[in-house]
């Protein structure tokens, strides 16, 4: 005769319990990462706006008078209101349907990291393009306007995606 033990009754309480919360904190990580904000700020909620909207002005209004815009992809950076909003037109004029999505936001104090997709069709391209991108912004003081906006992205992605080849420049440049 074989003898078996079996575990009590609290310890099988015990270890489905335990199990439970490692399923729980598994899944809250997975749908909210650590200091990851659920809404976004009005800020970024504006700011994805004034990109996928087709006001220029809107965009450059959203930053301090000498606020900056960097996109390092291209290697550009932009000052002040009108430069950027400059900067959103010309995006305009070489990019169908040009639009940011969310994905996620983080903030740190004045310091806000935007997860996001950023896509669009590019004029004369055989195919759009839907690629991941990380935004810094850094805001003034009250929160409520940019100081400094980085955007990170792969812009050999973007003209692969679109079919483009990597040495293509827009026209005019």
């Amino acid at each position: 005769m074989t003898s078996t033990t079996r575990p009590s009754r609290a310890t099988t309480v015990l270890i489905a319990a335990a199990a439970l919360c490692a399923t729980t904190a598994t899944t809250a990580h997975a749908a909210h990462p650590a200091g990851a904000d659920r809404r976004p700020p009005k800020i970024v909620t504006e700011w994805a706006r004034a990109w996928n909207g087709t006001d220029p002005q809107a965009l450059g209004a959203l930053f301090t008078g000498d606020g900056t815009y960097t996109d390092l992809a291209v290697g550009v950076t932009f000052r002040g209101r009108q430069e950027i909003a400059g900067w959103k037109a010309r995006a305009d004029s070489l990019i169908d349907n040009v639009h940011v999505t969310v994905r996620a936001t983080h903030r740190e104090g004045d310091r806000v990291t935007v997860d996001a997709v950023y896509s669009g069709h590019l004029k004369g391209a055989p195919k759009p393009f839907a690629v991941p991108m990380t935004t810094l912004l850094d805001l003034d003081g009250n929160r409520c306007r940019i100081t400094s906006d980085e955007d990170h992205y792969s812009l050999g992605t973007v003209l692969a995606q679109s079919g483009l080849p990597a040495d293509w420049t827009p026209p005019g440049n």
